[in-house]
């Protein structure tokens, strides 16, 4: 279809295009006399009518008004909230073409950031669920006007919530506990707090569940830790649900965005629970990051440990290490594994966790990657890489390019910086030898992918 513009390229605007590409933010991409219109909600192959928003000189950003005529790849959302709640942009997307566009969206990167003229990508690792597969979920607490008690994620572009007594990509043994544990909050009378007056008790209520143990973690984010007959609320909690295994509080009293404050402390029960992963064992608690997708973290890690093929001797350093997710699975195959992590409380996890499953051939180091990596008294064979969004701190790239060890395996949840980093390390001297994206976070527009490189 040719594109009209029924008023022009200005803000208010109303035009007509067919979606064309996805953007690696997860919305749709038209095009308008060579200018780009992003459009979130829509689906390549769809004939929309759009209303411009924000407009540039070469690009805008649009509303959907209208569907003219829908992508065959366009399907009804399982979630009555999918068009409001900002949890999940894609759930109007088949499920198999999902992966097709997250597929793109890698090699995307890896083309016009890596600048890698053939992107050695290899097809989708498998998903074993779309729906139901998320082990935490971490809600922000509000008031309706009519003073009940909400819990949900916002309305997309918005701090507006929507409520909701149920998530379809949560694991559904954590659904009871959403819907119910407001009524009590509303019993309670315990006050939630207000952003812009920066008022009231209540942040976020946070539910984790170990997927292979069924245990559960309830987790309540406040102000502080003054929450009256939480003790007895949190007893009549452990005894309603058979598999909740604690209760904490974490305090948060900043006025910030950040979720979790810097303690948390245990009301009732433990505070962790036992999740299985790679055939360990792990403890996990109310604040460490673990893959929020057990599964697809576990055969991702089964990916990575047959693509190293691992003959005993080697000496492996695992950077960005969390608690130990990875790090303790392959330390049952080198000679020496090592974890680095800035965060104390989960170097101390990690620890646990290994004493846990006695494994013994593993030391962790606190502190910044950059800063701890050139002090290493050894070199190692392999270095895995698995930074947050941002990618990896320059120094961190510098420093394996003076080390140069023999193979680097860089896990990365956005494109574009891997694709970055890439490009750094390819131009320093590694050769890109395959590169495996993965579904950690179906119904988004999130990808996980794994790159593998050796030293030329």
């Amino acid at each position: 279809m040719v594109e009209v513009a029924v008023e022009g390229w200005q803000q208010g605007s109303l035009l007509r295009l067919e979606i064309e590409d996805m953007g690696d933010r997860g919305e749709g991409v038209g095009r308008w006399q060579d200018r780009v219109v992003f459009v979130p909600d829509t689906v390549p192959g769809d004939q929309v009518l759009v209303r411009l928003i924000q407009v540039k000189r070469q690009f805008a950003h649009g509303k959907l008004q209208e569907i003219l005529t829908p992508s065959p790849h366009r399907i009804r959302p399982r979630c009555i909230v999918a068009d409001k709640c900002g949890g999940c942009q894609w759930q109007h997307i088949e499920d198999s073409y999902q992966q097709t566009l997250k597929l793109n969206i890698v090699r995307q990167a890896l083309l016009r950031i890596g600048g890698f003229s053939d992107p050695p990508l290899v097809p989708f690792l498998p998903t074993s669920a779309m729906l139901g597969y998320r082990n935490k979920a971490t809600y922000p607490l509000a008031r309706s006007s009519q003073g009940q008690v909400q819990a949900g994620y916002y309305r997309k572009g918005s701090h507006v919530l929507i409520n909701l007594n149920q998530c379809p990509v949560q694991d559904e043994r954590l659904n009871p506990l959403l819907a119910e544990i407001k009524q009590d909050i509303q019993a309670q009378g315990w006050s939630i707090y207000n952003e812009e007056r920066h008022q009231g008790r209540l942040r976020h209520l946070a539910l984790r569940i170990g997927r292979r143990t069924g245990e559960m973690l309830i987790t309540l984010i406040t102000t502080n830790f003054e929450l009256k007959h939480i003790g007895d609320q949190s007893i009549a909690w452990m005894q309603r649900y058979p598999n909740l295994v604690g209760v904490c509080v974490n305090s948060n009293p900043e006025q910030t965005n950040r979720i979790l404050g810097s303690e948390t402390r245990c009301i009732a029960g433990k505070p962790y629970l036992r999740e299985e992963f790679a055939g360990l064992v792990f403890q996990l608690g109310a604040d460490p990051f673990f893959q929020i997708n057990t599964e697809a973290a576990e055969a991702l890690y089964e990916q990575i440990l047959g693509e190293l093929n691992l003959g005993g001797s080697e000496v492996l350093v695992d950077a960005y290490c969390g608690i130990g997710t990875f790090t303790l699975p392959f330390a049952r195959h080198v000679k020496q594994a090592i974890g680095i992590e800035l965060q104390p409380s989960a170097i101390a996890q990690a620890q646990t966790n290994a004493a846990l499953n006695q494994i013994e051939n593993v030391q962790f180091y606190t502190g910044a990657v950059e800063e701890v990596i050139p002090h290493l008294d050894v070199i190692p064979d392999v270095v895995i890489l698995d930074p947050p969004r941002k990618g990896c701190d320059r120094r961190v790239l510098d420093s394996l390019l003076t080390y140069r060890p023999s193979r680097l395996v860089y896990i990365s949840c956005k494109p574009a910086t891997l694709a970055r980093d890439l490009k750094i390390l390819c131009e320093g001297g590694y050769h890109l030898t395959k590169v495996q994206p993965a579904d950690f976070f179906p119904q988004t527009a999130h990808v996980e992918s794994v790159a593998f490189l050796t030293r030329d």
